[in-house]
């Protein structure tokens, strides 16, 4: 269960809160719509409930607001927009890499993408999916770690009538499973049909909160659509017909050349276009919507004043399942088809009581529009309880299931389908759902090597690490040569590649622009955003991420190394590619260099959370540290580390093994250099400033 308690986000200089003190409920067992026209604030909403956004208010999943959850991408299954993830990675590398991130098998992410309907384009990548397949990916990715709750905000934007019907059947069948189920739209309609309770907002505020049947009644009620070049004349010519007979009638004049008819019916408004020669593109019967500015009229009502305004007979409420009811802001004018059953009723098939609230059948006639041949309906949900259809606690069981989406007659046979349709029972429609992605138990586990696994597939998953290191091989292998070429450069910096006229070799840049990367990425691409914020600022994370930084870092800069000896040994002989007879300090040296501006690019883009920004941290510590650090080590007051090895085995009063006095003897040269220093000042900064940024959103 979702409660909201007073969300309000903060406001923009004079404009006023996007969300203002708004408070709801959506229950476990059943789904709840978010209703709104754009910019009604539904987004900011799901945002500060996902305290993805500073505001004011609280909201408690099951009890616990989202940031005294540990795990919440196991609580809470989120889609906010597109399926945030890298444009190159592939649908299967995506959903392995959150499951790494979740602690769940990497088997989840095949179960889930057969639910979905992806397999087949599970090689695919990311940036090159349709809409429809965009919002399948976004539904597995919410469902990845069997969570109770759903937060989806426009899950069906974009969408076909038949993806919708396959959509809202998912969110349906984990509702009838116990678990909560809440998503935003902007179509009272799409409400109606697809949830039991509707929450509407109208400019940052709460103005409704009802159940689906209420909502139905009192939002939604028949109109005639109307369409003609000749709209003004026909508005004027019902509205003088209605004068005339005394009937109650509103004409709403919409964009364009459409009419919206209310109390009236296709017949009536037929045979008065008829009579007067005006020639009709469209006529049809609909379900309108009776938001604000659906009044008004042109003057269609009965100007006797004892005849009190009597609204035109409605046929039975368009619902699917229970809903809560909210006022809207414009009049929809997009037809609804009836909907279709999947099969011919059984003549055994019992008729529902009387009593029930929701009819069984729904008397709609086709909209009849010469510009299509065929029109894919929205599928309406069964109106009838059973108790097959109660909820029950979301327990491990095999049997979760989903809607499938209805099929059309009209399709496969070019007949057009008939005004009166039986609608299904519940129970029947409940029958014929099919499996939802099995139940598993996620390890609770702490464990290191889950954001390891993590970092390996973020950073595998995609060619630009592979692309990077190539390139880097390459300048470096011709800078090599070129320095050979033009003489008098020491060996250990001809091996490196390192001009005096450059900051870093291309080595060290290579290596902080990979580890600009692994953040950089996270910021651009948030595939972590459901697990509150963009990037989650945990340690375990920053460790896997510098490790692995380390690791390619390593790599990169031995591979360089050996490239370039490679090359000089090709093209000028043995002599360019010998070894530096101080070739242990060289080495630490190196290895320091290349670990280091990894390691910044990492730290710096974590802080300021973009690439280009980690990179520039890479070559400001050799351009602006550097002299700065040069600078302070001048002078006869600076004392230098000689004998430190040897002073340090007196104070432990113990011989160091293998030699081990060399290796520590190098590492306090090297941290003694000016680029030494400089590199582990900046770290040290970068580190410090990390941390704070990272307790202070804790605290916050």
């Amino acid at each position: 269960m979702i409660q909201a308690f007073g969300l309000t986000s903060n406001a923009r200089k004079e404009h006023p809160p996007a969300v203002d003190d708004v408070s709801f409920e959506a229950r476990a067992g059943s789904v709840t719509a978010l209703l709104g026209a754009p910019g009604a604030g539904k987004t900011t909403a799901l945002r500060l409930m996902l305290e993805l956004q500073q505001g004011r208010g609280i909201t408690y999943f099951r009890g616990r607001p989202l940031r005294r959850i540990t795990h919440p991408s196991r609580e809470v299954g989120v889609l906010l927009g597109d399926v945030p993830g890298h444009p190159a990675r592939s649908v299967r590398g995506h959903l392995r890499m959150l499951c790494a991130a979740a602690g769940v098998p990497a088997r989840r992410a095949d179960e889930v993408l057969e639910v979905v309907g992806l397999v087949s384009l599970r090689d695919e990548r990311l940036g090159s999916l349709a809409r429809g397949m965009d919002r399948r990916l976004g539904l597995a990715c919410a469902l990845l770690s069997d969570p109770h709750t759903l937060v989806l905000d426009e899950p069906a934007d974009a969408l076909s009538a038949r993806e919708s019907s396959w959509l809202y059947g998912m969110l349906r069948a984990h509702a009838a499973q116990g678990g909560t189920v809440l998503f935003s739209t902007a179509e009272p309609k799409e409400a109606a049909r697809s949830a039991d309770r509707v929450v509407t907002l109208e400019q940052g505020r709460l103005v409704a909160d009802q159940e689906a049947g209420d909502f139905a009644r009192t939002r939604l009620r028949p109109r005639v659509a109307v369409r003609t070049p000749h709209a003004a004349r026909l508005a004027a010519l019902l509205a003088k017909e209605a004068r005339t007979t005394h009937r109650s009638v509103e004409v709403v004049r919409e964009e364009g050349n459409r009419l919206s008819v209310y109390g009236s019916t296709c017949a009536d408004v037929g045979e008065t276009a008829f009579r007067h020669d005006i020639l009709v593109h469209q006529l049809a019967d609909e379900i309108g919507d009776m938001g604000p500015g659906a009044g008004t009229s042109l003057r269609s009502e009965p100007e006797t004043g004892d005849e009190p305004r009597v609204p035109a007979p409605s046929s039975p409420p368009v619902t699917a399942s229970p809903l809560t009811d909210v006022p809207f802001a414009e009049p929809s004018s997009r037809p609804i088809a009836p909907a279709l059953p999947t099969s011919e009723p059984s003549a055994a098939e019992e008729p529902e009581p009387a009593a029930q609230a929701h009819p069984p059948y729904e008397v709609q006639a086709p909209a009849v529009t010469p510009q299509r041949d065929t029109a894919v309906d929205p599928v309406a949900q069964p109106t009838t309880t059973s108790p097959n259809a109660t909820p029950s606690p979301r327990a491990p069981s095999p049997a979760r299931s989903r809607l499938v989406p209805l099929i059309d007659p009209e399709e496969t046979t070019g007949t057009p389908p008939p005004a009166c349709v039986p609608r299904p029972s519940r129970a029947a429609t409940l029958d014929a759902l099919s499996p939802l992605p099995p139940p598993i138990s996620v390890r609770s586990a702490p464990s290191p090597l889950r954001p390891l696994r993590y970092e390996l597939r973020r950073a595998t998953g995609i060619a630009t690490g592979f692309l990077t290191g190539a390139a880097v091989l390459v300048v470096s292998a011709l800078t090599a040569l070129l320095l050979a070429r033009i003489g008098h450069t020491p060996q250990p910096r001809l091996l490196a590649a390192w001009p005096r006229e450059l900051p870093l070799p291309p080595a060290a840049l290579g290596a902080g622009l990979l580890g600009a990367f692994a953040f950089g990425d996270e910021f651009r691409h948030p595939a972590l955003a459901a697990d509150r914020g963009t990037v989650p600022q945990r340690m375990g994370l920053l460790l896997a991420k510098l490790l692995v930084s380390a690791a390619t870092a390593l790599l990169l800069g031995f591979l360089a190394v050996g490239c370039d000896a490679e090359v000089l040994y090709l093209v000028y002989g043995r002599e360019l590619a010998q070894v530096p007879a101080d070739w242990l300090s060289v080495s630490a040296s190196w290895i320091g260099l290349v670990v280091g501006c990894a390691w910044a690019g990492v730290l710096a883009a974590g802080i300021f959370r973009s690439t280009t920004a980690g990179l520039a941290a890479v070559v400001a510590v050799p351009i602006l540290v550097v002299p700065l650090v040069h600078k302070a080590l001048e002078g006869s007051a600076v004392r230098a580390a000689a004998g430190f090895p040897l002073r340090m085995r007196k104070v432990f009063l113990l011989q160091w093994p293998f030699g081990g006095e060399r290796y520590l003897s190098a590492a306090a040269r090297m941290i003694v250099q000016p680029v030494g220093g400089a590199l582990t000042l900046s770290l040290t900064a970068l580190l410090c400033a990390y941390l704070l940024m990272t307790l202070r959103s804790r605290v916050r």
